[in-house]
């Protein structure tokens, strides 16, 4: 069977589905905060070219869904699942309004994705941009061990985590 990256997931809390055209405007309104990107290497993203490559890109990869407020409706946030061989996914690229740092929005969002994943798949891999250390403590509540690290090919040194559906530690 094959490993859908473009599921509709969701919970009480948040909906995860795929990407459409429509979602450039409520998700260029969050990239456009520079905090969001203070620990990234993309800080382009805040102006409308730099945002426009990004959302292109997502929107071609068939992986990229969009995070809705169950509540209210409203996008929050977006992450993207990337095949990685024939045993592996990566979670990545997630970006989150800041009015959803802290508390249960990212970890409700992963913990969708990682059930997912791990009904097909027994591992789940995230690279996380080396300066990015906000990231890498959530991946890191996750359960998730870093691997190792790499320079990739854009010259950015990447660390590389991976959490594997039999671990204990696995937080869902």
């Amino acid at each position: 069977m094959a490993f859908d990256r473009q599921p509709v997931l969701a919970s009480d809390l948040v909906l995860l589905r795929p990407l459409r055209a429509d979602d450039a405007e409520p998700l260029r309104r969050i990239a456009a905060d520079p905090l969001l990107w203070e620990q990234h290497p993309a800080k382009d993203r805040t102006e409308e070219p730099g945002f426009r490559a990004w959302f292109e890109e997502a929107l071609a990869s068939g992986g990229a869904l969009v995070a809705e407020d169950r509540a209210d409706g409203k996008v929050f946030g977006t992450s993207r699942y990337v095949l990685r061989g024939l045993d592996a996914v990566e979670i990545g690229w997630t970006f989150l309004a800041r009015s959803r740092w802290g508390g249960r929005w990212n970890g409700e969002v992963k913990r969708l994705m990682l059930d997912h994943a791990f009904a097909l798949l027994p591992s789940v891999v995230f690279t996380v941009h080396a300066d990015n250390v906000r990231s890498q403590r959530a991946v890191e509540r996750l359960g998730a061990h870093r691997t190792g690290t790499h320079v990739d090919g854009q010259g950015l040194h990447q660390v590389t985590y991976r959490l594997d559906r039999e671990a204990p530690e696995v937080v869902r």
